[in-house]
């Protein structure tokens, strides 16, 4: 319990050396450390739930569903960043729609990690992102995009097709790059 405790407090310290030292050691403790952890996330100060996030994260006992509110509700967005880069780590499919609404987080930096985390989820996240592209804002439809860009799903080809007949660069630049990566090198020509 002593070692739980000073642990913690390493955490919780201020100084990013020992707080990083703290999360392997505070992870190797098991399910012990999940209650405490589970605690800290409900701190009112956001580098506490931060850690906690972060510590959690690298769990292999995490469960997604501990991290999704704080992607979809925290008031500071690099606790909502931290989570973004946490789902990514386990690839856990029921991330994925949380990860796609983020998409849309006023923070653009949560949007990209989200980007990142979806498509280390890979294909099973292709069908919400092509929904996405359908009807989003347009900074979750660039990201979007990207992530279908990076995961090369044949199954986003119409939609990268159509999405070449718009006027937004960015989105035709990613829907070029994810042709592109499918294997699809043409000549993309607006027709007059």
């Amino acid at each position: 319990m002593d070692n739980l405790r000073n642990l913690l407090q390493d955490l919780l310290s201020g100084d990013e050396t020992r707080a990083e030292k703290a999360v392997p050691a505070l992870v190797e403790l098991g399910q012990d450390v999940i209650p405490a952890l589970m605690d800290l996330t409900r701190s009112t100060n956001a580098d506490s739930r931060w850690w906690a996030v972060r510590t959690l994260a690298q769990s292999p006992l995490l469960r997604t569903e501990w991290l999704v509110p704080f992607l979809m509700n925290d008031p500071a967005p690099e606790v909502r960043q931290c989570v973004a880069l946490g789902l990514g780590i386990k690839a856990d499919e029921s991330a994925i729609d949380p990860l796609v609404q983020a998409l849309n987080d006023v923070d653009p930096m949560v949007g990209n990690l989200a980007v990142n985390s979806l498509v280390k989820i890979g294909k099973a996240g292709v069908p919400a992102l092509i929904d996405c592209v359908k009807g989003n804002s347009q900074s979750a439809r660039i990201g979007a995009l990207r992530a279908l860009a990076e995961i090369r799903d044949h199954r986003a080809i119409p939609i990268m097709m159509q999405v070449m007949e718009e006027d937004s660069a960015l989105l035709q630049h990613w829907a070029k790059e994810g042709l592109e990566r499918l294997g699809l090198d043409m000549v993309y020509i607006k027709p007059v």
